[in-house]
């Protein structure tokens, strides 16, 4: 059943923001668009109920939990970022607005937009992993089901942090070498 309800959440994310676009650009009706997009929270909300009336209705913790956990996660920590992205690209696509800049690889613009990812990315694994360990106090059966995915979510969470920071350090490096060359010999 709970996997069910995730499912259903995950295509009603994606139907209220096509909706909610095609809505706001292509029929022209900005406002009824915005109550379509404003409802996309609400599918989060659906899947933490769902989950807890499982949990509470003494529905063994297990990964459904945990998945439901990471989507609710990565909805609070990218979810503002996905809108505002595929609302560029509608209002470009749809409506004449200007093409969503896309950082130049190399420039300190795309350094701190990786290293905002990441810290969006740490957001969400705060919520995800405290969701999960939430699920498992309620349940009174402990969280070492539903923490499973968590240590793998931890690895990608650190070589996500190391990539994203990386592109920081290129600019240095960069940065560094043209001090040198501009110093005489």
């Amino acid at each position: 059943m709970l996997l069910a309800v995730i499912a259903g959440c995950e295509i009603g994310f994606w139907v209220l923001l096509a909706a909610g676009m095609l809505t706001r650009y292509l029929l022209r009706l900005p406002r009824v668009g915005m109550v379509l997009l404003a409802m996309v929270p609400l599918v989060d909300v659906v899947m933490l109920v769902a989950s807890v009336i499982d949990i509470r209705s003494g529905g063994e913790p297990s990964f459904k939990h945990s998945l439901a956990a990471i989507f609710i996660g990565v909805s609070v920590g990218f979810g503002h970022q996905s809108l505002k992205w595929a609302d560029g690209w509608a209002a470009y696509k749809f409506a004449g607005g200007p093409r969503p800049v896309k950082p130049k690889k190399g420039t300190r613009e795309k350094a701190r937009r990786e290293r905002q990812g990441w810290y969006r990315h740490v957001l969400a694994y705060g919520v995800g992993v405290g969701v999960m360990i939430a699920l498992g106090l309620l349940s009174g059966k402990g969280f070492d089901a539903l923490l499973g995915p968590a240590w793998i979510w931890t690895l990608v969470l650190v070589i996500d942090g190391f990539v994203s920071f990386s592109y920081s350090t290129e600019i240095d490096k960069d940065e560094d070498q043209k001090i040198e060359e501009k110093q005489p010999a």
